[in-house]
């Protein structure tokens, strides 16, 4: 092994680009009708002495990270303000490591310990910010860092995750499940890596809780601007081959009802695939096992085209150990919000989840950890999205390709805020419109993440920090 480029943190950047919704998306028991995407310029030097910008983006996506009835420019100004705390620690970090290495060790040794001090300072005696709501944070700085080091390394950023470019195996990362025979000595990250990943990857919708799915959803107050508002105008415009429906949790009848409305318009309009997203709110598998037994035996097909099952049940795993064997026993059952990384993908599986949905949200280090975690156990994977628009879509579509996933990825940013990403569309078409049921990603190019920064003519806000 040998390391070609170790990067440390210079200087860093922090920008907020507020983004309005065309549509409401209900997240839940939250609707989202806006969001702040935070975004970040890290740059680093090399063991060379060299310096090499990065760029990453996050939506703060308060509604998903930290559900509850505080006010929501409450639960904003605290992830804004762990952001820029993150941004001083990152700078004053002095490892210089490789990114995935540098991604590990921050989580390892500073974040939790930035987080607990956030919440003993700012959060006393009121509902503290949640740890999902710190990677959140943390996910665009790493990003940018793995963007950084893939241009040190005059590579795109899947290329470095060989042995050739990283200092450890993945046994200084990953340990494997009790009474396996798995083994991560002298394994890389490029060992469960698609070699040729797809240009090509099918592209699901999400139809939320709230989308008019019928005329007689609508309210006379619908958006005028050339996007379709009705579910069967997106997937005749789109394509569409694959639905992602967002369902309740709490009332049987409307997710039985919702699951079959969607799947008849879906038999109807020749779309080929469904998944159930249960928003988190389920506390006894009976729930999503009786409608599941009901779906069956009442709509056959549309049971057959639903392809797996997502996060029924509440984000904090350790502290609600769910034995789930009965749902998986049913469709396969995936894992999203309680998948922070690797260790809770262990327990997961310990309790029958069988599948991974990754978001890069979570940080692209945590992300290729969990993906080798979970294919090494025969775990299958999904890409799902956080309405990702302007640059956060292209690591999120590229962590999708590269992985290989159960079917496609998940991208919905074009449904809830499309014109939001029209600097990139222009240099990246085919991945911030759907074609076919598809995204495109022949466009991503370079080393890096291949964002081609300098084609996109994106004017930026005035820094809101500045740290170097």
């Amino acid at each position: 092994m040998s390391t070609i480029a170790q990067v440390r943190t210079k200087s860093v950047r922090l920008y907020y680009l507020p983004v309005e919704t065309r549509m409401p998306l209900k997240f839940g028991i939250e609707t989202l009708t806006n969001v702040m995407v935070a975004r970040t310029c890290v740059q680093v030097e090399t063991n060379d002495g060299s310096l090499h910008e990065g760029w990453g983006e996050t939506p703060l996506s308060v509604q998903w990270v930290w559900p509850g009835s505080l006010p929501y420019v409450e639960r904003l100004e605290c992830m804004q303000r762990f952001c820029e705390q993150l941004a001083k620690a990152m700078v004053h970090f002095e490892l210089k490591a490789d990114a995935l290495e540098w991604g590990w060790q921050f989580q390892e040794t500073r974040l939790h310990d930035l987080w607990n001090a956030f919440n003993t300072e700012h959060r006393q005696g009121k509902d503290p910010m949640p740890w999902l709501a710190s990677l959140v944070c943390m996910s665009l700085f790493d990003i940018a860092i793995h963007d950084a080091w893939g241009k040190a390394n005059q590579r795109p950023v899947y290329e470095c995750y060989a042995p050739e470019c990283l200092a450890h195996d993945l046994s200084r990362y990953l340990t494997p499940a009790h009474g396996t025979q798995i083994d991560f000595c002298g394994k890389f990250p490029s060992d469960y890596l698609i070699p040729n990943p797809p240009h090509q990857l099918k592209a699901w919708h999400l139809v939320g809780g709230v989308d008019p799915i019928s005329e007689d959803d609508l309210t006379g107050h619908e958006p005028e601007d050339g996007y379709p508002v009705l579910l069967r105008d997106w997937i005749r415009k789109d394509g569409l081959k694959c639905l992602k429906i967002k369902l309740r949790g709490n009332d049987a009848d409307w997710d039985f009802n919702r699951l079959c409305q969607v799947g008849t318009i879906s038999i109807e309009e020749d779309v080929e695939w469904l998944t159930a997203d249960f928003n988190c709110t389920v506390t006894d598998p009976a729930y999503v096992d009786d409608i599941l037994d009901r779906l069956r035996d009442t709509s056959p097909r549309i049971y057959g085209m639903l392809l797996y099952v997502e996060q029924p049940f509440p984000y904090e795993l350790e502290e609600h150990p769910i034995d789930v064997h009965s749902v998986s026993s049913r469709k396969p059952l995936f894992l999203d919000e309680s998948a922070h990384d690797w260790k809770l993908v262990r327990l997961g599986r310990e309790l029958g989840w069988t599948g991974v949905a990754l978001k890069t949200c979570k940080t692209q280090s945590g992300a290729i950890l969990s993906a080798c975690w979970a294919k090494a156990h025969g775990m299958t994977l999904m890409v799902q999205d956080l309405t990702n628009p302007m640059l956060a879509q292209i690591p999120h579509v590229q962590l999708a390709s590269h992985t290989g996933t159960i079917m496609g990825v998940e991208t919905n940013a074009m449904q809830f805020y499309p014109e939001a990403s029209a600097p990139e569309r222009i240099v990246h078409p085919g991945i911030y419109r759907r074609q076919h049921g598809m995204l495109d990603t022949s466009t991503i190019q370079g080393h890096g993440f291949g964002y081609r920064m300098q084609e996109i003519q994106r004017t930026l806000p005035e820094p809101a920090l500045v740290v170097e």
